[in-house]
């Protein structure tokens, strides 16, 4: 079950990252991070309800939940503004590569939150993801200045805080009692909550303007929105039933939508190094999905 909940989000957000890109160009970074929870909440709204008439079981609220879910949707806000950064400096292909590096970083902050021990494939499948990203991103004329290349390191910030979002969603929803799809439902909607509140403030403050979420092409807002809430309720579902690092790793196959976006949508080239990069990072998702079959 979760495999087609992962491979439907996955398609969600490749067409959701390519959306919020043009979206970023548009109405800025701020304004494409915040549509995606904003104009997303009405759908998950009614996901929830759906749940709770469907499925029953109200979840109990603990301490634990409130935290790991604030802190879930902080690090989501920080890792989206990074991947959007590195659209700019860098291109999409290269931005959403490199986030997907959450894949292995997911695992590591798993070890002592989540207590999911890591076997030598796994450890062998985050050294190739790791010198995937570097050589996919960093010129080799450069390389020793790869520490001050932005797009490199907003890129790998990018995932590590899409890291540490899926864990923590994963704490979150185990933190409630109760079913464990509607558990993932009520901590998608805090997490969109707490996320349209704090961006619109920061968008409205900032334009001094009340209405200044809704003034920048709503038909693209909307658009991301959907298209991320659909992709949110399967992450977050995902997260819920095995190890966030297993979902992430899954996930990868965004890469192919990546590609063909990075292409046909925006006209980049992508250079070899690039692909080796990119192949070098497909290997270790490969790696860590059988390391994480074999537990």
């Amino acid at each position: 079950m979760w495999i087609f909940i992962t491979l439907f989000a996955a398609a969600c957000q490749s067409v959701r990252t390519a959306y919020q890109n043009s979206l970023s160009r548009e109405a800025g970074f701020l304004h494409a991070t915040m549509a995606r929870s904003l104009f997303g909440l009405p759908l998950v709204t009614l996901y929830v309800i759906a749940c709770w008439l469907l499925i029953g079981s109200t979840p109990v609220v603990s301490n634990l939940f409130w935290l790991a879910a604030t802190v879930c949707a902080i690090a989501q806000i920080l890792a989206t503004y990074f991947m959007l950064r590195v659209f700019h400096s860098g291109s999409f292909a290269l931005g959403t590569l490199l986030a997907k590096t959450e894949a292995v970083l997911a695992a590591l902050i798993g070890l002592p939150v989540l207590h999911h021990a890591l076997n030598a494939t796994a450890w062998a499948g985050i050294v190739l993801g790791v010198a995937g990203a570097l050589v996919m991103s960093v010129k080799w004329q450069n390389l020793l200045r790869a520490h001050k290349d932005m797009s490199l390191l907003m890129g790998l910030a990018s995932g590590f805080c899409f890291a540490i979002t899926s864990v923590a969603a994963s704490v979150a929803s185990h933190a409630l009692s109760g079913s464990l799809i509607t558990n993932a439902g009520v901590t998608l909607w805090y997490v969109l909550a707490l996320q349209s509140l704090i961006l619109c403030s920061i968008q409205m403050v900032k334009s001094r303007d009340l209405l200044a979420p809704l003034r920048a092409n709503l038909k693209l807002s909307m658009q991301v929105g959907v298209l991320s809430s659909l992709g949110s309720i399967g992450w977050f579902t995902g997260f819920a039933l095995v190890n966030p690092a297993l979902v992430k790793t899954l996930g990868q196959a965004e890469i192919i939508g990546t590609l063909y976006f990075s292409k046909i949508r925006f006209g980049e080239n992508i250079s070899r190094q690039q692909w080796l990069g990119g192949a070098m990072i497909v290997i270790s998702v490969l790696l860590v999905t059988l390391a994480a079959q074999a537990e």
